[in-house]
């Protein structure tokens, strides 16, 4: 009989049965016992997605087991794998493990590739998994230079990584030159691309050696990217030059350091959306820039982040979410917040899943003639499709078996016979993956055989379960029967759980459990049974623990722990340290049950559990152990205090001191209670030396004493002692006057004296009361007196006003009277003054501040004490509109005595009124007769707004409202302003006066699209305000070009049309019966065209097209010519003078073409006007150039050559008049940056900066800025 020790196991499934337990078909529960037939079963298989190491033999397993045994093939990419022809490839015996030798030879790349193993017997074919091989990739960094990164400090920066793919993916880190790791914190991190992060940099961020390293585990290799240098430095380090000098693209951000809110460096924008796998971790990742550094915070929409599975990483910057499920699906919102804002990214997430179980398909064991069912339920999303294989080949292509049927994800079986033995493969995939999963069906016919040893005894302690087995099999399945003792009864369900595999649980076994069990299992084709014994024990128990124990350093400990167990189970004590061994050090000690600890040392403080067990339980129990070196503390308190030689003045008290904890006591501090007047509040009263242990204490009158003492050494004070016994001491005189007395009025006709009363301690005796005396200073009164009760203050009425009164107040009790009192002086109430300041003069100092003087009251007419002068003065009227209106009184006080006083912050050109009254205690008196004074003109504000209205090409409407505070009367307005250029320097500065009474101004003849700069001012007779400013630019409206209106008068020649002011230019196209259109181009701000050359009385048809930013328009028209009419002008073109003259200039034209190819030729540089002269089109030539409105062109590669930025020149003629009736821009004036010229389409070409520069100008003014006489011209 062998002994079987009974483990602590959970309750399984419980059947319904109430005798006999019926198990089901499926017997995943059992084993089919190896010597039976049975198909092949799967046992060991390579994973799926099988990554090696090329360096290394490539291992791919299978392994099955089945009666009679399998035999083993496999497939690669589908096709049958022969590895008899491969020398590298051999399998394992009885195994169909591949070894594929490639240390020697062969390359891991060749096997690359999908697998798949056969396991085969003459019941059946189990297929593996689709195994893919895939070798393991660790590639290098490519090569890269990199430059010093420069950055400002308190700015953000990312420096990244991106590692090369490899396989699988490397593990990415930071780390210098020494192969320190990089600190991180939060505002320094790695995101989850490798990338670091700076939230903002700092100086101590300047290094040369940020390395990223990429480690691959499966080859165990490090790649290491090139260093990054970064360099951060200060504004105080960047002086005034090196600023001007650096330009924006030198440094890594162009913002200076400043706080700022917070921004996502990762991810962009305010959304993203993420995808993950059930069952994965999702992580979610938040990094943010600013200054201060921002902190990171999560938060799921609808719905809360789930307790047990979340996780942050990174400072917070990463949210992981372990085992996510479809529940977990839903918008993730972080928040990076700091002292200055926040900024919020919402990541929308969807939880997708590969397939997974909810019921595999299990192993079927049937007799001939049994029905049974395989079933595969499998979820996903998508929900994943389910396919049935029978031997690795697809179900509907194997032959028929009329005991099968298949609906859906179940097959049905019935009346099996042998033949229906198979093995059959379930497979349920989607998108992200699939299930494959082998079941067989193996049709038997065996009787019931036990599989349980023979006369099993097990043992277990009392109340905890007993679970005694019964394992079994036989075909049909068995039926299973426990029977307690020799002629028990079957046991019922009541009592005991029946476990499907047949095992027998006693949930709480007790000492009459203690018994033989026989199992009993039945089919049709026989029986067997089975005999168990269980033994019951008493449990171990440790009756006496070891304590808590303190002992100080250098002494002896001893733990005690008692244990009683049952007599027939051996027990063994053990003694642990700190969870561990105990140190091999002969000051440990075990005796009995008794742990002992010699000259205890510092090390030893620790927790000693000792632990009692036997062959089926073990209990334990622990205490404590802390080392403290010798005590030095505060000293114990004082105890046995003693009152004697009471006297009525002092009395003697004792005490005995307490331990003084290794620090010799320095003093004694005696403290007293006055349970008579403030009963629980302790008052200091004396300390005394150390040394002593007795005091001689002066007491007061009247008081019910009470005393404790406090001993007091190097480490602290002792807590305080037990109160002494009560001692009461006679009554007295009071030896203390009232404090704090003052005599101060009411009311002008009394007086109120009031004091600060003695305290109850002071009292010295019952009955305490004062009296209150007083009389005038100056006369030659009595003192009169009244006594008060125990109050602090008292009126005298019926005194005169503000007269100076001697007072005292005297304290006394039902002994006597306090000493004589200190006399005060104070007065009578005060009233308001009488007379009102005279001679008052206003001196003007300027428009805002005045000067006023007064001559002083006399003193007996202010009735009280002198505050001061106060001044009310408001404005009245308006000197430059006349209109009165109410104005809120302003009021300045000057302290004390004065006579005179500055009104400061007076409004400029305005009318005052003024008076003075003098102040006292009570309030103002009278005031002075109203003095009436103007502030002479001021410079006025800024005006009220400027507004730069209907920007055109050329022109800007100014408009504008007069100051809100003019200060005076206004004489003229003056405008201020200057071109900006694309490298924001300011052009020449042109001043303009204009007349006070225009609110508006049109400036015409200005530069295209060019932003100025305008300063606008407000002048009066004291000169000019402070001015408004306001930028605006001249600039054509991107609105889109709109087909001009055409239109033409019958028998003229000349063509009217309009354009929007979008259009860039407009180009008439026109022709007569079938001739080609003829075209010429107009500068797109005229309205009218003249055509030249018709024949009268012809129809012709004209086309005005419009092209600008959106496209090219046009609009067309038709008009006929007037009749011929006599003349006597001859035709030009016959004339000889005139194709002599053509003739000249042709000859002129080869010539310069001739030297401007042999310049070219020698490497010359000429200007595009010179080009554009050699190589005209006709059809694209410009308006003449004569008539004075266009400036020569400038080459762009001369200009890049002096490195100055294009200038535009001035479209008014030398004269410096305006022609109206000319055009005055160029074509090339509307195009976009140096892309100005139109190509005989329509579209631009971009060959000629198409800039004009303008003619000298008078001085140092640049040529830049329009001239000061035509903007006059442009009053309106």
């Amino acid at each position: 009989m062998r002994l079987k020790i009974m483990p602590q196991k959970k309750s399984l499934s419980v059947l319904q049965t109430p005798l006999i337990l019926f198990l089901c078909q499926v017997m995943s529960a059992l084993e089919v016992p190896l010597d039976l037939v049975q198909p092949p079963t799967i046992t060991r298989q390579s994973p799926k997605d099988y990554i090696i190491d090329p360096r290394e033999n490539i291992e791919i397993q299978c392994e099955a087991k089945g009666k009679p045994p399998p035999s083993f093939s496999w497939t690669r990419n589908g096709t049958h794998f022969d590895i008899d022809k491969d020398p590298l490839v051999k399998m394992l015996p009885n195994s169909g493990t591949l070894v594929i030798s490639i240390t020697i030879e062969g390359k891991a790349e060749t096997y690359e590739g999908v697998y798949q193993c056969t396991a085969r017997n003459e019941r059946g074919a189990a297929i593996s998994n689709n195994i893919v091989i895939r070798p393991s990739r660790s590639p290098l960094w490519t090569k890269e230079k990199l430059e010093q990164i420069t950055i400002l400090k308190g700015q953000s920066l990312v420096l990244p990584c991106r590692p090369p793919l490899g396989l699988p993916p490397p593990i990415i880190f930071w780390m210098d030159n020494s192969f320190q790791r990089l600190p991180q914190s939060e505002r320094v991190s790695q995101g989850l691309n490798g990338d670091l992060y700076f939230s903002n940099v700092l100086p101590e961020d300047t290094r040369e050696d940020y390395i990223c390293y990429a480690r691959f585990n499966h080859t165990q290799t490090i790649q290491q990217k090139q260093p990054i240098s970064v360099k951060v430095h200060s504004m105080d380090e960047l002086n005034d030059t090196i600023t001007a000098n650096l330009s924006d693209s030198e440094f890594y951000g162009a913002k200076s350091y400043i706080e700022r809110p917070p921004k996502l460096l990762t991810p962009e924008g305010r959304t993203s959306h993420k995808e993950e796998l059930r069952e994965n971790v999702l992580s979610l990742e938040c990094i943010a820039e600013g200054l201060p550094t921002p902190s990171i915070n999560w938060t799921k929409e609808d719905g809360e982040l789930p307790i047990n599975r979340t996780f942050y990483k990174n400072f917070k910057k990463t949210l992981n979410i372990i085992h996510v499920s479809e529940a977990d699906s839903g918008k993730y919102k972080c928040t990076a917040r700091n002292s200055l804002g926040f900024v919020e990214h919402t990541i929308s997430v969807t939880v997708k899943a590969a397939p997974y179980w909810i019921t595999a398909p299990r192993n079927l064991v049937l007799s001939p003639g049994e029905d049974g069912t395989l079933i595969c339920r499998a979820n996903g999303n998508p929900k994943p499709n389910i396919s049935w294989l029978i031997n690795g080949v697809p179900i509907e292509m194997a032959p028929d078996d009329p005991s099968r049927k298949i609906d859906g994800d179940t097959i049905l079986f019935s009346d099996v016979q042998e033949s229906s033995s198979a093995v059959y493969q379930c497979n349920a995939s989607n998108e992200y993956g699939y299930l494959l999963a082998n079941a067989f069906v193996n049709v038997l016919a065996e009787p019931p055989r036990i599989l349980t040893e023979v006369d099993l005894r097990y043992q277990v302690i009392t109340d905890r379960p007993a679970m005694l087995d019964c394992a079994f099999f036989g075909s049909p399945i068995p039926t299973i029967e426990w029977f307690k003792g020799t002629k028990g009864s079957v046991l019922q369900e009541n009592t005991y759980v029946f476990h499907d595999n047949g095992t027998l649980e006693i949930p709480v076994a007790q000492k009459d459990s203690a018994d033989t069990y026989t199992c009993v299992v039945r089919n049709k084709l026989g029986m067997a049974k089975n005999d168990v014994h269980l033994e019951v024990k008493d449990p171990t128990r440790i009756i006496k623990q070891p304590e808590y124990k303190i002992v100080q350093r250098g002494g002896r400990v001893s733990f005690e722990c008692t244990v009683k167990h049952d007599p027939t189970l051996i027990a063994t004590l053990t003694w642990l340290k700190d969870y561990g061994e105990l140190p091999n050090d002969g000051r440990f000690s075990i005796d009995n049950d008794h742990l002992v600890i010699m000259n205890i040392s510092d090390e030893d403080d620790a927790t000693y559990t000792c632990v009692a067990n036997t062959s089926l339980d073990i209990v334990s129990a622990s205490a404590m152990l802390r080392v403290v070196a010798p005590v030095y503390d505060r000293p114990n308190p004082p105890f046995d205090l003693e009152l004697t030689s009471f006297l009525e003045r002092s009395v003697q008290l004792s005490w005995i001191p307490g331990e003084e904890n290794n620090s010799p006591i320095t003093e004694f501090i005696i403290e007293y209670e006055d349970a008579f007047h403030e009963p629980g509040i302790w008052h200091h009263q004396t300390d005394v030396p150390g040394i002593q242990t007795t005091a001689e204490l002066k007491l007061s009158p009247y008081v019910k004493y009470s005393f404790r003492v406090i001993a007091v050494n190097s480490i602290g004070r002792s807590l305080p002692s037990e109160a002494s016994e009560y001692y009461m001491t006679k009554a007295a005189e009071p030896e203390e006057n009232p404090t704090a007395v003052e005599g101060i009025g009411s009311e002008p006709d009394n007086l109120v004296i009031t004091w600060q009363p003695l305290k109850g301690f002071d009292s010295n005796g019952p009955g305490l009361q004062y009296k209150v005396s007083w009389r005038q200073k100056d006369g030659d009164d009595e003192w009169t007196s009244v006594v008060v009760a125990n109050v602090s203050k008292y009126i005298v009425s019926g005194t005169p006003t503000f007269v100076p009164y001697l007072v005292k107040v005297q304290a006394l009790n039902n002994v006597g009277f306090a000493p004589e009192p200190g006399i005060i002086i104070g007065h009578s109430g005060e009233d308001l003054p009488m007379v009102a300041p005279s001679n008052v003069r206003v001196n003007v100092v300027n428009s805002t501040l005045a000067e006023v003087h007064w001559e002083p009251v006399p003193p007996k007419s202010i009735r009280g004490h002198l505050k001061g002068y106060r001044i009310y003065y408001w404005k009245v009227k308006n000197s430059s509109k006349r209109n009165r209106r109410h104005v809120e009184k302003k009021i300045l006080t000057f302290n004390g005595n004065k006579t005179h006083g500055m009104l400061p912050g007076l409004e400029p050109f305005s009318h005052y009124t003024l008076n003075v009254r003098v102040v006292n205690g009570k309030g103002e008196g009278p005031a002075s007769v109203d003095q009436v004074f103007n502030t002479p003109e001021g410079v006025p504000g800024a005006p009220l707004f400027l507004k730069i209205v209907n920007p055109t090409l050329d022109s800007l409407t100014l408009e504008w409202d007069p100051p809100s505070h003019p200060n005076g009367i206004l004489t003229a307005y003056t405008l201020k302003f200057q071109p900006i250029n694309s490298t924001h320097e300011l052009g020449p500065l042109v001043d303009l006066k204009i007349p006070a009474n225009m609110t508006s101004l049109i400036l015409r003849n200005l530069s295209y699209s060019t932003r100025y700069k305008f300063y606008f001012y407000a002048q009066t007779a004291a000169g000019t305000g402070s001015p408004i400013t306001e930028e605006a630019v001249t600039t054509v409206d991107e609105a889109g070009v709109h087909p001009p209106a055409v239109g033409a008068d019958k028998g003229y020649s000349e063509i009217h049309f309009s354009t929007s002011p979008a259009m860039h230019t407009s180009r008439p196209t026109f022709y007569k019966g079938k001739e080609e259109w003829r075209k010429d181009i107009v500068n797109g701000s005229r309205s009218f065209f003249g055509l030249k050359g018709l024949l009268p009385g012809t129809s012709y048809k004209v086309r005005v097209g419009a092209e600008g930013d959106s496209g090219f328009v046009s609009s067309e028209a038709v008009f006929e010519t007037g009749p011929a009419m006599a003349s006597r002008q001859v035709d030009i073109a016959t004339q000889g003078w005139f194709i002599g003259l053509m003739c000249a200039v042709a000859l002129l034209i080869l010539i310069l073409l001739i030297v401007c190819f042999i310049r070219r030729n020698k490497g010359g540089k000429y200007p595009v006007k010179e080009k554009e002269d050699a190589h005209a089109d006709p059809e694209i030539q410009p308006m003449k150039e004569d008539d004075g409105t266009f400036g020569e062109y400038r080459s762009l590669e001369s200009d890049a050559e002096d490195h100055k930025p294009l200038k535009k020149g001035s479209r008014t003629p030398s004269d410096r008049t305006v022609k109206k009736e000319d055009s005055d821009d160029s074509l090339v004036d509307y195009g976009e940056g140096v892309n100005g010229q139109f190509n005989e389409d329509g579209s631009f070409i971009g060959q000629y900066s198409g800039k004009k520069e303008k003619e000298p100008a008078e001085g140092n003014e640049s040529s830049e800025a329009p001239s000061p006489v035509n903007a006059m011209n442009s009053f309106v």
